[in-house]
């Protein structure tokens, strides 16, 4: 039993536990049983998100699959995350925020600079932290599709303008996802600092996996 853990998963058998950097990637292989869970340390950290199987990674989240799947944009607690061909990758079974983005996207170099000037252009992004960690792992630029926003708030305006604003996340907060068959994570510590998705001062994050029960 490990203190520093929440209490949730102090009987867990805990794989891998380590904190992510500000800024920086993270992947891992995460088995069909297995969770991977995602803490929020200081609060207001997006986290950005893609799965795929780990066997066949032309298998891989389906951002439009999963939203007509749930008939809703946000994810929670009882979210399933599909693959392109509808096939559940892993479940959302905890979550202590509510409300999870699968809009927003991913920050790049070239939309800093279309959208917050061309001075952005050396601050690193969310793509290059996927592309950096995806090659680790055999996957190009092709293989990045729409990804989850785990702890970002993107809300939908009346007129139906997409916001980035003050996320609903505070320290300590937390949510798990259950895989439902092997599969790859890939995840950017969110670099944004030109809006609040990260309260223009991104902080670390930590991430446990836990072995099936």
């Amino acid at each position: 039993m490990n203190d520093d853990l929440p209490a949730r998963l102090a009987s867990a058998t805990v794989l891998d536990d380590r904190t992510v950097a500000a800024r920086a990637p993270y992947s891992a292989h995460v088995t069909a049983g297995s969770s991977l869970t995602i803490i929020d340390l200081e609060g207001n950290q997006a986290v950005d998100f893609l799965v795929y199987d780990a066997h066949d990674a032309a298998l891989r989240y389906g951002a439009a699959e999963t939203i007509a799947g749930q008939g809703n944009i946000f994810l929670t607690t009882g979210s399933v995350l599909l693959d392109n061909a509808s096939a559940p990758l892993m479940t959302v079974t905890h979550d202590e925020v509510g409300r999870h983005d699968t809009i927003g996207g991913a920050c790049s170099k070239e939309s800093n600079s279309l959208r917050y000037g061309h001075h952005t252009v050396p601050q690193h992004a969310c793509v290059e932290n996927f592309l950096a960690e995806g090659a680790r792992w055999g996957l190009g630029k092709r293989d990045l599709v729409s990804n989850i926003n785990w702890y970002m708030n993107v809300p939908v305006e009346p007129n139906g303008e997409l916001g980035i604003v003050d996320g609903l996340s505070a320290p300590g907060k937390s949510l798990t996802l259950r895989a439902e068959r092997d599969v790859l994570v890939l995840i950017s510590n969110c670099p944004q600092i030109n809006n609040p998705c990260n309260g223009f001062d991104p902080t670390p994050v930590r991430i446990i996996v836990t072995a099936g029960s």
